[in-house]
């Protein structure tokens, strides 16, 4: 349960229209997809992944790190990585068994296989997008554990795109085909005031020592 009297007692240090842009942009969010990312080599993608995530409403990130660093990159994801849940695995197998167990169909982004075009995908309950590196794309683990393929329409020599780019064009064609009355793609009430908590700590400076003084505060009027 969120604590409504932290919560009442921190929006005092943050301004009004701040709180009104929480609600509306959580109006906007949702849980229904997500994306988990291949122990990507340059970490700026991972970054502009996490950006795009943002910018399209998805709340939830999942990188896989068995290989390469774990450090995002601050200016390319623009403050992005405030706003979304970050989730940290160990091994593509871990990710997949937890994202599975939270109810995600699992769907892997590669030009090869027998992939659904992006035009042509359907969502139909929570979806998780899988993607690769930009040296090699997914691995054959990754490819062997998913529930469904989908590729980008592409007509030039060339059979790829950046992994940033990618999922740009992917996350952006599928958040707005998922906001629509058939699907309940919204976060609950419960999770809107979890993340207007989160979020309204994460713009309160000198959080710790505020948190103190709620801390005393509330004890000395339970006193």
């Amino acid at each position: 349960m969120v604590d409504e009297q932290l919560l009442e007692y921190l929006e005092n240090f943050i301004s009004e229209e701040r709180k009104q842009r929480f609600l509306e942009i959580l109006e906007e969010r949702t849980r229904l997809l997500t994306v988990a990312i291949e122990d990507l080599y340059q970490m700026h993608n991972t970054s502009a992944v996490i950006r795009s995530c943002e910018v399209f409403g998805i709340q939830d990130a999942h990188v896989i790190e068995s290989r390469y660093g774990k450090k995002l990159d601050d200016e390319i994801a623009m403050g992005a990585q405030k706003w979304v849940d970050t989730h940290r695995h160990k091994s593509t197998t871990d990710c997949i068994k937890v994202l599975k167990k939270s109810g995600y169909k699992i769907i892997a982004t590669t030009p090869h296989n027998d992939s659904t075009f992006l035009e042509d995908f359907e969502i139909e309950g929570k979806t998780a997008l899988l993607f690769g590196t930009e040296r090699t794309g997914l691995s054959k683990e990754a490819l062997d554990m998913s529930d469904g393929f989908l590729k980008i329409p592409m007509f030039g020599f060339t059979e790829s795109l950046n992994i940033s780019v990618s999922a740009a064009i992917i996350l952006q064609k599928l958040a707005h085909k998922i906001r629509n009355p058939e699907l309940d793609w919204k976060l609950t009430d419960e999770e809107k005031l979890e993340k207007r908590l989160d979020w309204t700590k994460k713009s309160v400076r000198s959080i710790d020592d505020i948190l103190k003084r709620f801390d005393t505060d509330t004890k000395n009027n339970e006193g």
